[in-house]
């Protein structure tokens, strides 16, 4: 009887242990969901059950190889963070594929339901929105490569005149990887406007199109498993990894900026992979020759394939996306309330589709249509951060649209009147219109001192008093920032 006895007490005590970790992964569940959104939650997270603690790591399961590859590289730290904050002692957390039928692959109750005992219908109720199955995602054939995103293919991105040219270079290099003068290709522009879009749609199309090993990342990780490499001693495999590929795509390239040792072994694996015919895809927030902090001999490298800008969003493209992200979701949104958000949010596509999506997530969860009072109530604390907030690349892209100047040359170290005129005016706006310190305009435009800011400001207060037509003109641009 003791025995027995001793044996119904492990196993209550175990179910003990599981219900606290429960609670914990409810809470958890609840902070992500806060975070990252409804559609995102469901899409990536929802899906993630509880493993066995080992000391001081908690295991999570996931259904398949490309959900824990994704969550690993978008949530792993995120969710060792949160898992720490809520049991200080589990200090790693290690993700792996179990494929659970039944019961036990349930999502992880919901929070009240858990702390009130109850079961967990409360969540597995909802409608799961699962990824592409993994036998028809695109992946990477290379272990140090990011897995491609389904979402982003050429058909769902929205082709307009700030985009075409860089749409139409990166479907050439999707058909016809390493031809001649588009090897490297380098893709430049604002934060939001669909670089790294179109260089997963260019990834997807070659692995889809057949037996072409692509490994894509972005350069902040390249730059991690680099030093891990050297951490290693496995530089070597390291270096083999990266130039056994045929393709190689390298996003947000900025960051290499003044880690001198990552851009010599970039470099090297650069040359390595154009000298053996293979292609090269590269996206930074600037072209080539703005890259200041790159080695000359790397800025020429980059400039010497096809390099392509995408400038920022027009309002037709907006309405375009708008339309387009309506359609395929099912909901009628109506034309004036398409318009209202694409006047309302200019300042990068990623923004614009997340007020879309959560207009979308509202109206599916309480059943009521899409209306423009909604609108204004389901987006208040969105459009209350663009009524109050002016940001300097905005002022930047207004300055250089209305004195038809690039919008590259805000930060270009070019010094001609029709480049430096409008650079000064923007700062001058920047100076007004923002809380930015003078310092950090400075850096905005291309790492000038804070002097050449102040004098920037001097300058445009002065020509305002002796010319009319230049006050008009820049009281005109500050109407158009504030409206």
């Amino acid at each position: 009887m003791t025995g027995e006895l001793g044996g119904y007490d492990a196993v209550a005590e175990a179910r003990s242990a599981r219900n606290i970790l429960d609670i914990h992964w409810a809470r958890i569940c609840a902070r992500l969901q806060a975070e990252v959104g409804e559609v995102e939650y469901r899409t990536w997270l929802k899906q993630i059950t509880i493993g066995p603690v080992d000391g001081d790591e908690i295991t999570l399961n996931l259904p398949t190889r490309f959900l824990r590859d994704w969550v690993r590289s978008q949530y792993g730290d995120r969710l060792s963070t949160l898992w720490n904050a809520e049991i200080p002692e589990i200090r790693r957390v290690e993700l792996q594929v179990a494929r659970i039928d039944g019961a036990a692959a349930s999502p992880p109750p919901a929070l009240a339901d858990v702390e009130q005992g109850g079961d967990d219908r409360g969540v597995a109720s909802t409608p799961v929105v699962s990824p592409v199955a993994e036998d028809r995602v695109p992946e990477n054939r290379n272990d140090l490569a990011a897995p491609l995103d389904p979402r982003f293919t050429f058909d769902t991105f929205v082709v307009g005149k700030p985009n075409e040219f860089a749409y139409a270079c990166a479907r050439r290099v999707a058909e016809r990887p390493s031809s001649p003068g588009f090897n490297p290709l380098f893709l430049y522009g604002g934060v939001g406007l669909g670089k790294t879009h179109l260089m997963h749609a260019i990834g997807s199309e070659l692995v889809r199109g057949g037996a072409v090993s692509v490994a894509y990342m972005s350069a902040e990780k390249f730059m991690y498993r680099f030093i891990a490499a050297i951490r290693s001693q496995s530089t070597m495999e390291f270096k083999e990894q990266l130039r056994s590929v045929d393709v190689l795509m390298i996003d947000d390239l900025q960051f290499l900026i003044g880690k001198d040792n990552t851009q010599e072994e970039f470099f090297h694996t650069f040359n390595a992979l154009v000298d053996a015919g293979r292609q090269i895809v590269v996206s930074a927030d600037k072209s080539p020759s703005d890259l200041s902090g790159l080695e000359d001999r790397l800025r020429t490298r980059l400039g010497c394939g096809m390099v392509a800008d995408i400038h920022a969003t027009t309002f037709e493209l907006r309405i375009s996306i708008l339309e387009s992200k309506a359609a395929a979701s099912g909901v009628a949104v109506p034309g004036k309330v398409l318009e209202f958000l694409a006047h309302k949010i200019t300042s990068n596509v990623r923004e614009l589709e997340g007020a879309l999506n959560r207009l979308i997530a509202h109206a599916n969860l309480f059943g009521r249509p899409v209306t423009l009072e909604a609108t204004q109530d389901v987006l208040h604390d969105i459009l209350k951060a663009h009524d109050r907030r002016v940001t300097i690349e905005e002022i930047q892209r207004k300055v250089s649209e209305h004195w038809n100047i690039r919008l590259t040359d805000m930060s270009s170290a070019r010094r001609a009147r029709a480049v430096a005129r409008p650079r000064q005016v923007a700062m001058y706006l920047a100076k007004q219109l923002t809380s930015r310190s003078l310092p950090e305009i400075g850096r905005k435009f291309g790492n000038r001192d804070h002097t050449t800011v102040m004098h920037a400001v001097a300058r445009v207060t002065e020509l305002m008093e002796r010319d009319t037509a230049f006050a008009e003109d820049v009281e005109l641009l500050r109407r158009m920032l504030e409206s």
